[in-house]
This record gives structure tokens, C-alpha cells and sequence, in this order.
């Protein structure tokens, strides 16, 4: 069963699953950060090309299963199935919210 998820996390995900980076970088504030694979990526212009290279990179699905709030994060838990070594595989995404947009999101 899928949770329901607040915006922007319902719009996030669904950009992220039909592999729209300007969807996904229109969730994100202007300075917002994602911290992914080690690396920091601020802005939204750099969210939008980090959404495009995974994409193209991995060819994911995204299907969240839990949704839960920790230490003033919102953190989701999802089954990430695609083309990468360990696939299918469960993580958790913590977003930091301002308002209907995303600040910042760690991804592990």
C-alpha cells in the first residue's frame, strides 16, 4: 500500500518515476541541497541535471511503502528497483521542507 505522501513528495516522486527532471527540480527551492552517492548538489538548475544523469544512468522506479517524520525531517522509505548492482533495493529519503517545496534531501 502505497502512504500518502505531503507535497511536494507526491509530485517529486511521481517526476522522478516518469523520468522528468523538470518536474523533479521544479519541487526543489531555489538553494535547496541533495546529498546522493557522497556528493552534494545545490540549486536547482544542478538538481535538474542530477535528475537527468540518474535517470539516464540508472533507469529507476521509485515506490514509497513508509512515510514518517524524525527530527523535523520528513523520511520515506522506498523500494528503488533498476539498473544498478543490488537491485531491487529499500532506501530512505530524508527531505527537509520550506513550505510546498523541498530544501533539502539526503538519499540512503
Amino acid at each position: 500500500m502505497t502512504p500518502k505522501l505531503p507535497e511536494p513528495l507526491s509530485g517529486y516522486f511521481a517526476a522522478a518515476n516518469a523520468h522528468d527532471p523538470d518536474r523533479v527540480a521544479d519541487c526543489f527551492a531555489a538553494d535547496a541541497v541533495v546529498h546522493d552517492e557522497g556528493l552534494d548538489i545545490r540549486g536547482r538548475d544542478a538538481i535538474r541535471a542530477w535528475a537527468e544523469t540518474t535517470s539516464r544512468k540508472y533507469h529507476h522506479r521509485t515506490d514509497p511503502s513508509a512515510v514518517e517524520e524524525v527530527a523535523g525531517r520528513t523520511v520515506v522509505t522506498a523500494r528503488v528497483t533498476g539498473n544498478f548492482p543490488g537491485s531491487p533495493i529499500d532506501l530512505r529519503f530524508h527531505f527537509k521542507l520550506a513550505g510546498r517545496q523541498i530544501a533539502g534531501l539526503e538519499i540512503g
